[in-house]
């Protein structure tokens, strides 16, 4: 397996993209809980992102809602169910842990989806920042409560309005 990896400006500070023979494989934001070693993101080139980095401008300025890119996410088979349920929830949109357990049919895993969530090495792309708590409250996120807070502002002012950006 080839590991490379590069940074990317964002308005949420400096992001560090990571590719497993040229697919997607991390987006990490400064400080990210769980963000792997950097030793095992590979060498540095800038060659599999050109995709990443333009699908990532257009989602910031809320031109985009889908992402479409190779996606190469390494976890276990029920991580990996609750990673394919996240590409599910509709942009601007959230659901619970709860709501999540209920659509991947095990309603009693609230919290074993919430580990799952907090594991997805894939951020923004795969969206675990629409999955707040059953109150409607903010729940942990990788990248900081404040990154997730601006990611479902950007999502909420675009999905109405689509000429509106946050920034």
């Amino acid at each position: 397996m080839r590991r490379q990896h590069t940074l990317m400006d964002s308005p949420l500070g400096p992001l560090t993209l990571v590719a497993v023979d040229s697919a997607l494989s991390g987006v990490f934001m400064t400080d990210h809980r769980h963000m792997p070693a950097p030793e095992t993101f590979g060498t540095r080139s800038d060659d599999p992102f050109p995709d990443v980095i333009a699908q990532l401008d257009a989602y910031f300025r809320g031109e985009l809602r889908e992402f479409d890119l190779p996606l190469h996410m390494a976890g276990t088979e029920f991580q990996r169910l609750v990673w394919r349920e996240l590409r599910r929830i509709p942009y601007g949109e959230t659901r619970s842990y709860g709501e999540l357990a209920q659509a991947i049919g095990r309603p009693g895993a609230s919290r074993a989806v919430g580990l799952a969530n907090g594991k997805n090495p894939v951020s923004i792309v795969v969206p675990c920042h629409r999955v707040i708590g059953a109150s409607g409250s903010l729940t942990g996120y990788g990248g900081g409560l404040a990154n997730k807070q601006r990611l479902l502002a950007l999502e909420s002012a675009n999905a109405t309005s689509p000429e509106g950006t946050l920034f």
